[in-house]
C-alpha cells in the first residue's frame, strides 16, 4: 500500500478507566509509546494533536460507588484527578486530557447515536435478561454472582469466574443471585439498539485484511480471527442508570453502552480543545474528518476489537470520519512473572513509584521501553529495573556524559574547544554516529520504540569507546591540541544524546541540555558534529543518573511478597465439611504418633518422600508421602507426625508404604505434615 503524505496527525491514547490509579502496565502498553511518538513528530515539526481523557461510565464504577456508599460521580472525580496527575508527573504530554462526564462529551455522543438512529443504521431488538425484582432493575453481568459450572467457585461473576478464569454468561451460573439485593433474578424482556456489525464485515475485510497488511502481526492477526467468524450485531445501549441517556423516545432507564460512548470521547475531547483555542488548533473536523489527516490509536491488546472493528464501523456508519491509519497495540506487561491485577493490588502504581523513587521518572520510562511488550507479553522485574539503571543509564549513558563534561571542565574550564585535524579514530567515531538520525526515524516510523531507544543509547556506547581509545588524560601530558579535538567530538556526541533521547527520556534530556547550555535545538541537528560551537560556555556538570542499591530493590520485592501472601490468605476458603460419619467409623482408623528417623526423596519422583518412622514397636515403619514439592526432607527429620497405622500396605514405585502421613492442605495448595504442640512418645494413639 503506497504511503500517503499527510498534513497532520491525530494521535489518541486509550482512555483509562476512572476506577483506579495508573500502573506500569498501562504506561508500558499505551502511554509511554504514544508519548514517544508524539514527541518525535513534534520534534520533526509536524502538525500533531495528542488526545487523552478518562473513561468514566460503565458498571464497575457503579459497583465501587455502591460498595463505598458514595455516588459514581464521586468515584470518577477522585480517580480522574489521580490519573491526570500521574500522566503529568511522568511527562505524558497530552494536548488535552479531558473526561467522558463533560457536558461537551454527553451532547456529542448523544448526537452521534441520534444520527445513526434517525438514519436507520441501528437495529432495535428485544431480548430477555436477568432482572432484580427487589431492586427494580436489569442486572449487568457483574451484578450477578453464582456457582461456576466448571470449578464450582460459589463467587463467580456473570461474565467470568476469577478462580478458574473461564468466560461465562449469567445464564450458565448455578444458583445465580443479585449482588444488589441478594435475591434470585428473573428473566424479563427488554429492548435495546444494536450496531449491525455483520453488515460491515465485507468492508472490514477489505479495509483491514487487504488495506493494512503493514499493521503489527498481533493486531492484524486478532482482526483476522474476528473477521474469519461471522460478526454479530452488538448492543449499543444498556439498562443502567449511570451513563449518557439514550436520546430516543421509549428509552427511559437506558444509557449508551460504554464502548459506544468511550471512543467518541477522543472526538469530543478534540472539540473541547479546539474550541478553547481555535487560533492554535483550528476546528475539530480537520483532525477527524479531513482526508489529509492521519489517525493513529495507541491501545492495549484487550482493546483491539473495539478500535479496529467496532469504532471504525461506528465511524463508517456515521459517514463523515477518516479511518485509523494504524493501531500499534501492545501486548501485556507482567510483574515478576505474574499477570498484573488491580483487584489484587499486584501492580506498581505510578503515584506510589514516585514516593519511593523521586525524580526517577525517566528510569521507569527507559526500562518500560526497553522491555516494551510490542508483539508479545513481556515481564517487569525489579532486578532488571536495577540492572538497566545501574548498567545502562548510569554505567553507559551517564558515565559518558560525565566523562565528557568533567574532562572539558578540567582541561578547558568548561568551554567548547576548537576541533583540530582529525585522525582515523575520530573519523571512525563520527562515521558511527552520523547515521543515528536515519536509524531512529526509520524505527519510530515503524512504531519500533524498543529498537529506536537502543539506537539512541548506542550513541553513548560509541562515546565511551571513543574516549577510552583516545585516552585524553594521557595525551594531555604531551599534546593539548589533540585533547581539544577529542573533547570537541565528545561534546558533539553529548549534544546528540540530548536530542536523540528527547522523545524517550524528556526529563534527563532537559537536564543534559541545561548542563550543555543548549537554549534551543532542532531534530534536524541529530547526527551533526557542529551543534556546540567553539567558545560556547558549558554549565556546571552533575551526575545525570545515580545507582539504585540492593536494599531499595529488596524493599519493593518485600512489598510484593506481602501482597502475594495477603491475596493467598484472602482467596483461601475452607473446604465444605464432608458428610457426617458415625463414631464407630472413626474408631476404625488407627491414628498414631510417629517420630521421623529419616526422610529422603524417592528417585525418579518429583512428589514422593520416603519416611522411616519410629512407631513405638521397635521396628521402623516405611511410609511414602506425596509432599516433596513443598517440604525439604532434612527439615522433617526429628519431627513428630501423625500417621494412619492400619492402612493396607501398598507398593509405590517399587517401595512398600505401610501407612499414611496426615498432612494439612494450606490456603496456597501446599501440603504441610501434622506436628504436635509438645512431645509424645512414638506409637501413642490419637483419639
Amino acid at each position: 500500500m503506497e504511503k500517503k503524505n499527510y498534513k497532520r496527525t491525530t494521535v489518541t491514547a486509550a482512555l483509562p478507566y476512572a476506577n483506579g490509579g495508573v500502573h506500569i502496565g498501562h504506561l508500558a502498553g499505551v502511554y509511554v509509546p504514544a508519548d514517544i511518538y508524539v514527541r518525535y513528530l513534534r520534534l520533526r515539526g509536524q502538525d500533531v494533536v495528542f488526545i487523552g481523557g478518562s473513561d468514566e461510565h460503565g458498571v464497575p464504577i457503579t459497583i465501587r460507588a455502591r460498595k463505598e456508599g458514595i455516588t459514581p460521580q464521586d468515584v470518577v472525580d477522585r480517580y480522574h484527578e489521580m490519573i491526570k496527575k500521574s500522566f503529568e508527573e511522568f511527562g505524558v504530554s497530552f494536548d488535552i486530557y479531558s473526561r467522558t462526564t463533560s457536558d461537551i462529551h454527553h451532547q456529542f455522543a448523544a448526537d452521534w447515536f441520534k444520527k445513526l438512529y434517525d438514519e436507520g443504521k441501528l437495529k432495535e431488538q428485544t431480548t430477555t435478561q436477568l432482572y432484580d425484582e427487589e431492586a427494580h432493575q436489569f442486572l449487568a453481568d457483574r451484578y450477578i454472582v453464582g456457582e461456576c459450572p466448571h470449578c464450582h467457585n460459589e463467587g463467580a461473576y456473570g461474565d467470568q469466574c476469577e478462580k478458574c478464569g473461564r468466560d461465562l454468561s449469567p445464564m450458565e451460573l448455578i444458583n445465580p443471585r443479585s449482588t444488589i439485593s441478594g435475591s434470585t433474578p428473573v428473566l424479563k424482556e427488554t429492548k435495546n439498539w444494536y450496531l449491525p456489525l455483520n453488515e460491515y464485515q465485507d468492508w472490514l475485510k477489505q479495509w483491514i485484511l487487504e488495506g493494512h497488511k503493514e499493521w503489527r502481526p498481533n493486531v492484524y492477526g486478532q482482526c483476522r480471527s474476528w473477521l474469519d467468524m461471522d460478526l454479530q450485531p452488538r448492543a449499543m445501549t444498556r439498562d443502567l442508570d449511570w451513563g449518557i441517556p439514550v436520546p430516543v423516545e421509549g428509552a427511559d432507564g437506558k444509557v449508551l453502552y460504554v464502548w459506544f460512548d468511550a471512543p467518541i470521547g477522543y472526538v469530543s475531547n478534540t472539540k473541547e480543545l479546539c474550541e478553547s483555542n481555535p487560533e492554535r488548533w483550528g476546528t475539530w473536523q480537520q483532525w477527524w474528518q479531513d482526508e489529509d489527516t492521519r489517525l493513529v490509536h495507541f491501545i492495549g491488546k484487550d482493546n483491539i476489537v473495539f478500535h479496529c472493528i467496532i469504532f471504525p464501523v461506528m465511524m463508517k456508519a456515521h459517514g463523515q470520519y477518516i479511518m485509523p491509519d494504524n493501531v500499534p497495540a501492545n501486548e501485556f506487561l507482567n510483574l515478576e512473572d505474574n499477570k498484573i491485577s488491580t483487584s489484587k493490588n499486584w501492580a506498581v502504581w505510578l503515584h506510589e513509584y514516585l514516593v519511593d523513587f523521586p525524580g526517577k521518572q525517566d528510569v521507569l520510562r527507559y526500562v518500560l521501553t526497553a522491555n516494551a511488550p510490542e508483539t508479545k507479553d513481556n515481564n517487569f522485574t525489579w532486578k532488571d529495573f536495577q540492572d538497566r539503571n545501574n548498567n545502562e543509564l548510569v554505567a553507559v549513558y551517564g558515565n559518558f556524559v560525565n566523562r565528557a563534561l568533567q574532562l572539558t571542565k578540567k582541561y578547558w574550564g568548561g568551554v567548547v574547544p576548537e576541533c583540530g585535524e582529525l585522525q582515523e579514530v575520530d573519523e571512525r567515531a563520527i562515521a558511527e554516529f552520523k547515521d543515528v538520525k536515519a536509524k531512529v526515524e526509520s524505527l519510530l516510523d515503524q512504531f519500533k520504540f524498543r529498537e529506536a531507544q537502543f539506537e539512541a543509547m548506542n550513541l553513548a556506547r560509541i562515546g565511551n569507546r571513543y574516549i577510552t581509545e583516545c585516552e585524553p588524560w594521557k595525551v594531555a601530558k604531551t599534546d593539548m591540541k589533540r585533547v581539544e579535538t577529542i573533547l570537541y567530538i565528545s561534546l558533539q556526541l553529548t549534544a546528540n544524546l540530548a536530542i536523540a533521547f528527547e522523545p524517550f527520556l524528556p526529563f534527563s534530556s532537559k537536564r543534559l541540555r541545561e548542563m550543555l547550555n543548549m537554549d534551543s535545538f532542532e531534530w534536524s541537528q541529530l547526527g551533526q558534529t557542529d551543534i556546540l560551537k567553539p567558545g560556547h560556555q558549558l554549565a556546571e556538570p552533575s551526575l545525570l543518573f545515580e545507582k539504585i542499591d540492593d536494599e531499595t530493590i529488596q524493599a519493593q520485592l518485600d512489598r510484593l511478597e506481602r501482597i502475594k501472601k495477603e491475596n493467598e490468605a484472602a482467596a483461601y476458603k475452607a473446604e465444605p465439611v464432608k458428610p457426617v460419619v458415625s463414631f464407630e467409623d472413626f474408631e476404625k482408623l488407627d491414628i498414631r504418633v510417629g517420630h521421623v528417623l529419616s526422610c529422603e526423596k524417592v528417585k525418579k519422583s518429583k512428589k514422593l518422600l520416603q519416611f522411616s518412622i519410629d512407631d513405638g514397636t521397635g521396628t521402623p515403619r516405611t511410609i511414602l508421602s506425596g509432599i516433596a514439592e513443598w517440604n525439604q526432607p532434612e527439615d522433617l527429620v526429628g519431627k513428630d507426625v501423625l500417621f494412619i497405622a492400619n492402612f493396607a500396605p501398598r507398593k509405590i514405585m517399587g517401595v512398600e508404604s505401610q501407612g499414611m502421613i496426615l498432612s494439612a492442605v494450606d490456603y496456597d495448595g501446599s501440603l504441610v505434615p501434622t506436628s504436635l504442640v509438645r512431645g509424645t512418645k512414638p506409637g501413642s494413639l490419637v483419639g
